[in-house]
């Protein structure tokens, strides 16, 4: 019986979890598309403000003893800072540089090169079954972008370096928290401060400071405030993608992600009137299929193993 409760408190966490994730990421891809568009706020420097807004907030869960600050030396969060960095640039600048079609499909080959770094770099072995549902996932991704791919040389240069520092990054979050025996927010809490203050460095080099169109422009109260509701929204979302590769995997939150992707499109389909064609539609079928299926084969692998090392009396 304690088993078996601690077993459902697991998934019970793990479903709030990827339920607080999933809502603030739609959220916050409504609510930034909002102010890139109304109010043509800049992108780095939105995401300047999302970075400062985490780290206020993880001062404030410390100082409310949420969790217990660990004592971290500054190189051992170093590469993860700089991931971090690198895959928010480079990502906007593909999609800069690119259609949203081009985009979304980079990002959907995150999934592959994950498994290519686990098992080259890390020697991680995954059963044929879990590879193979990679294929729905990525055709399904494919057949929603598919009309709308046009690669260009200096937007695919950004794209695939993009994905290979994104999949780094959520490798590294990963074996970071195992490593050093740190959880989400003892992590989060040193490297969001330093990812800051490197954006604080890059921005200057792509977008205006003060002035029109600027950081610290001439902006009114109600922008400043939807700004900062996206800085806390965005706060929700980096912590739970903390907690959730911590205590799942970087693949489970990339297929995680694909299903987001699912969402946020009909979520555009319904609440923005935008077209849906029928590949659009087989697509999404196409990959909420390939998600179920790891999702069952994950479950099966990880109840057969604790089958095996944990007997209940």
């Amino acid at each position: 019986q304690c088993c078996l409760a601690g077993r459902v408190g697991g998934r019970g966490r793990l479903a709030a979890g990827l339920l607080v994730n999933l809502a603030a990421s739609i959220c916050i891809v409504f609510l930034n598309k909002w102010l890139y568009v109304r109010l043509r706020f800049p992108n780095l420097s939105l995401t300047l403000v999302h970075f400062t807004v985490t780290w206020l907030g993880l001062y404030l869960c410390q100082a409310l003893r949420v969790f217990a600050p660990k004592s971290l030396r500054p190189r051992q969060i170093l590469p993860l800072a700089l991931s971090f960095c690198g895959f928010v640039v480079f990502t906007n600048l593909s999609l800069q540089n690119n259609t949203i079609g081009t985009y979304q499909l980079a990002k959907a080959m995150t999934t592959p090169v994950i498994v290519g770094i686990q098992t080259l770099a890390y020697g991680k072995t995954f059963p044929a079954r879990i590879k193979l549902t990679l294929i729905p996932i990525t055709l399904g991704v494919f057949l929603n972008s598919y009309y709308d791919v046009k690669f260009n040389f200096l937007g695919m240069v950004f794209a695939a370096l993009g994905v290979l520092v994104t999949s780094l990054y959520q490798v590294w979050v990963g074996a970071k928290q195992h490593e050093l025996q740190v959880n989400s927010m003892q992590l989060l809490y040193y490297q969001a401060p330093m990812s800051s203050a490197m954006l604080l460095c890059i921005v200057p080099f792509f977008e205006p400071i003060f002035g029109e169109g600027g950081i610290f422009g001439p902006w009114k109260l109600s922008a400043v405030l939807m700004v900062l509701l996206s800085g806390v929204i965005a706060f929700m979302v980096n912590l739970s993608i903390y907690w959730i590769i911590g205590n799942t995997s970087p693949v489970t939150y990339n297929m995680f992600g694909h299903f987001k992707f699912c969402i946020t499109l009909l979520g555009g389909y319904l609440l923005f009137k935008d077209p849906l064609s029928i590949n659009q539609g087989l697509g999404i079928l196409c990959t909420l299929s390939g998600i179920l299926a790891y999702t069952h084969f994950k479950l099966s692998e990880q109840e057969g193993n604790k089958s095996k090392l944990v007997q209940c009396p």
